[in-house]
């Protein structure tokens, strides 16, 4: 279960367009940018679907990426939208969307590299 989490990010605005496309089949967007007076002038932005609970923070350069993050999906077709959506905003596959039994049996996710080397996963645990 994921509260809120955050990962650094090289360049805001490039991350941003990946995460606007990648979260939009997943029905989250980004809800809140922290004012600046309050993080030096550093760009903070939450991303969710009711509230803010995945944080991309600006710092140059980004360092300690290869973190993953799994979000949840209502549908397999949830997942693959996510996958199509972040290929083309610029993710690398890590990971087509697919049964992945071994980890139990309605196991469904796709697995994407953001620009910044972050393993994004979107993953839906009903059967069909």
């Amino acid at each position: 279960m994921i509260d809120h989490m955050g990962i650094k990010v090289a360049d805001f605005d490039r991350a941003r367009a990946f995460y606007d496309a990648a979260f939009a089949p997943l029905g989250a967007s980004l809800l809140y940018m922290v004012p600046a007076e309050y993080t030096g002038g550093v760009k903070v932005g939450g991303y969710g679907r009711e509230r803010p609970v995945y944080w991309l923070h600006e710092e140059k350069p980004a360092g300690g990426h290869s973190q993953h993050i799994a979000f949840s999906a209502n549908s397999r077709a949830e997942v693959d939208a996510f996958y199509a959506a972040a290929m083309a905003a610029g993710g690398t596959d890590n990971g087509a969307p697919g049964l992945r039994a071994h980890y139990h049996p309605n196991y469904y996710g796709a697995f994407v590299f953001d620009p910044d080397g972050n393993n994004i996963e979107a993953v839906c645990h009903a059967p069909e």
